[in-house]
């Protein structure tokens, strides 16, 4: 597709080039042909015009196309290969470039998860801040998290990126309620923390911790909230245990993130296989599960009530493209930074390969809650 599209620019461009570029010439021709045809009957004008540029200026056009065929194959297979897999140590490596190059914050803003756009509205009619507010209130009423009851609640979030989420929990749930949030990265920790202090924000706190092995005493959080951090655990079963851990009897967990689709349903041909496997390894995600295997995970440890699953694939799809609109459209949180410009491009590529995934079914943005048994 993506070749497609480039060759069929050229192809415009070159049809264009020849309508206007020659077109004033072969004018000229007629005007001539018509003076001398007033002067002498006799007289054979030249074909130069009307024969000899048309044919070279095809000639040139195949070229050219053929050049812009042969170097978009090019680039497509360069950007195919990821470059980001992981590994130990990467995620934080990842998100501390991110935080200090400030491109990620300046177009997804303190947010970094999908918006909520509802099945029927596309990124024209919701600012992206504002889906991504939606997408909160959405996953707290999904979650069964509601201020009035839970103004006095211990809140983790697992994964907290520049913390925005924390800080719209810390002032959704009031002045009683304390927010703790961790994610593996230090430079996230200290953007985050500047953040709260600018916003007045006391009731939230940022760390360094890893999800995998919590430093939290058991049933010590009324509510623990996961935002699309699941993708990024090597280990799903410990990941999903630790939650489970540090949740309070009578504590309400909820939890969103990319998925897979249930391959025991459909199984992954090797199309499907090869994209996963790019997903896998451009943005450092040792592998995604589906959402059922999360939901089997959570059961297995005997320690929650029956858990709730959704697919929202519908109400945040169209945050992909979205974010590579608002990169066009305002090139100023990139183009002064020329050492970033691959990378970029990189970005912009895996959000379009993304955005494809997610459409046609081979992933699914999985949405899941329970609450902790009591006795």
């Amino acid at each position: 597709m993506l070749i497609r599209g480039v060759t069929s620019m050229v192809f415009s461009a070159l049809l264009a080039t020849n309508v206007s570029g020659f077109a004033p010439h072969i004018q000229q021709s007629a005007r001539t042909r018509h003076a001398d045809a007033q002067s002498t009957s006799s007289t054979q004008l030249p074909m130069v015009g009307t024969s000899i540029i048309p044919k070279l200026a095809i000639k040139v056009g195949v070229v050219a196309a053929s050049a812009a065929l042969a170097g978009t194959g090019l680039v497509k297979f360069v950007l195919d290969k990821p470059s980001r897999t992981y590994g130990e140590g990467t995620v934080a490596q990842e998100y501390d470039e991110w935080a200090e190059e400030g491109i990620l914050e300046y177009y997804w803003g303190e947010h970094i998860h999908l918006g909520y756009y509802g099945p029927e509205v596309n990124y024209r009619n919701k600012p992206l801040q504002e889906a991504q507010f939606a997408f909160i209130d959405e996953m707290m009423k999904f979650g069964g998290i509601d201020p009035a009851i839970d103004g006095n609640a211990k809140v983790l979030d697992v994964g907290c990126g520049f913390g925005g989420t924390s800080r719209y929990l810390a002032r959704a749930l009031g002045p009683n309620s304390t927010v703790t949030a961790i994610t593996l990265s230090p430079k996230q920790v200290e953007r985050a923390t500047e953040l709260a202090k600018e916003q007045s924000t006391p009731n939230v706190n940022f760390m360094v911790e890893d999800a995998l092995a919590m430093s939290f005493p058991d049933n010590s959080f009324d509510i623990v909230w996961a935002c699309e951090s699941g993708e990024h655990m090597p280990d799903k079963k410990k990941y999903i245990e630790q939650m489970m851990r540090v949740l309070k009897p009578g504590g309400k967990f909820v939890m969103a993130t990319w998925c897979q689709r249930d391959d025991r349903e459909i199984p992954f041909d090797k199309r499907d296989k090869r994209d996963l496997q790019y997903l896998y390894e451009e943005w450092s995600h040792p592998y995604f599960i589906s959402k059922e295997a999360y939901a089997e995970l959570i059961d297995e440890t005997g320690m929650m009530n029956t858990v709730t699953t959704a697919n929202w694939v519908n109400e945040t799809i169209t945050t992909w493209r979205h974010t590579i609109v608002k990169g066009i459209k305002d090139p100023r949180g990139w183009i002064f930074k020329p050492k970033t410009y691959f990378k970029c491009i990189r970005d912009a590529y895996c959000l379009e390969r993304m955005h494809r995934g997610f459409k046609r079914g081979l992933m699914e943005y999985g949405m899941l809650t329970a609450t902790k048994k009591t006795e």
